[in-house]
């Protein structure tokens, strides 16, 4: 079983190596979303939905508490790495970077966010349309500090990753009654849908030209979900996890469609859903012990600020862990994911 777990750290290897022979074609990783990519934006601004402190950050850099939604690096991180770029993509909020950083790696991401701006709102985080406005204002930074022309050819051969979804469903339309009020399920996903080729028309006007559409994953799967369904003995919500399926295939449908209609733009799908889904189904293949809770706390409720350092039940090897919250994977889970998306989809721009 250990057999499939290296094979996946080979195939990391590989791509590094790679990228190292023939050069980066990408020049920098461009990065919008949530939690799932956020770096440490919401350390800046007043929300209660951050993570710089411990035990987050405990495997990052010999400990250090950076923002990000885990026990060290997210699927970001590996997939920068893994085009030859830096290790870990800087919080553009974060005074400690300059643009000579941002040049070739930059998030964007707030924890939290959603298509939805009624689900920004939620937590008092980014919306997805600030998030565009601080691209721009990179975009400004940028063509100071490398001139026009030179800028311009870093914009339109970056890669632009979105990452963003999970919590409009699950903070904003089944927690509070706005928007189920007002849209059935379906139509909800029209309308979030709608939002996302707005998004991804809006960064092909900026320049953008090679774009990742994230897709949702297994929802009911998150420790969360599992500790409420005590009907259903603590198991994954199948009504999550369909419910993903169904708008993972909208947002492909709408990556197909733009990619017609956007003269010389490439954009792919990134799907989580089919390799997560496998790690639940077969975790000791991937070196897992433990799905159904997380590492931090009691592992079943805990995220956030409810994540203490001072918490008994913290495990002592997140690496028997898939999850690291209650709604957050380990370190290691990003890696395997973040591989997997570059071989089946970001591979294009390799």
């Amino acid at each position: 079983m250990a057999s499939v777990h290296i094979l996946w750290l080979l195939s990391i290897q590989f791509f590094m190596l790679v990228a190292r022979i023939y050069g980066a074609k990408i020049p920098a990783i461009i990065v919008f979303g949530d939690s799932s990519v956020d770096a440490g934006n919401n350390n800046f601004i007043p929300t209660i939905a951050r993570s710089n402190f411990q035990p987050y950050g405990r495997d990052f850099n010999g400990g250090q508490p950076t923002g990000r939604f885990s026990n060290g690096r997210i699927a970001t991180d590996f997939i920068s790495e893994a085009f030859g770029l830096k290790r870990a993509i800087p919080a553009y909020l974060d005074p400690t970077y300059s643009i000579s950083d941002f040049a070739t790696g930059v998030t964007f991401a707030s924890a939290g966010t959603g298509y939805d701006n009624a689900t920004s709102d939620v937590l008092s985080v980014i919306p997805v349309w600030k998030e565009l406005e601080y691209y721009k204002d990179y975009q400004r930074r940028l063509r100071a500090h490398l001139g026009t022309s030179q800028a311009n050819e870093v914009i339109s051969q970056a890669l632009h990753l979105i990452s963003v979804g999970t919590n409009d469903f699950l903070e904003n339309y089944y927690t509070l009654s706005g928007r189920s009020s007002q849209y059935t399920i379906k139509e909800y996903q029209t309308f979030l849908v709608g939002i996302a080729g707005h998004f991804t028309k809006a960064l092909y006007d900026l320049g953008a030209r090679k774009i990742s559409l994230g897709g949702l994953p297994p929802m009911g799967c998150m420790p969360l979900e599992r500790t409420g369904n005590l009907m259903g003995g603590s198991e994954c919500v199948d009504s999550y996890n369909n419910l993903a399926v169904e708008f993972n295939s909208k947002l492909k449908d709408l990556v197909i469609k733009q990619n017609k209609e956007f003269h010389g733009m490439k954009m792919v799908f990134s799907n989580p859903y089919d390799i997560l889904m496998e790690i639940e189904r077969k975790p000791a293949a991937y070196g897992f012990e433990v799905t159904g809770v997380a590492c931090c706390a009691t592992g079943m409720f805990e995220m956030g600020y409810a994540c203490s350092r001072m918490n008994p039940f913290t495990c002592s090897d997140a690496n028997k862990y898939v999850f690291w919250d209650s709604f957050h994977p380990t370190q290691k889970t990003n890696g395997i994911v973040a591989n997997y998306v570059v071989k089946t989809a970001l591979s294009t721009f390799l």
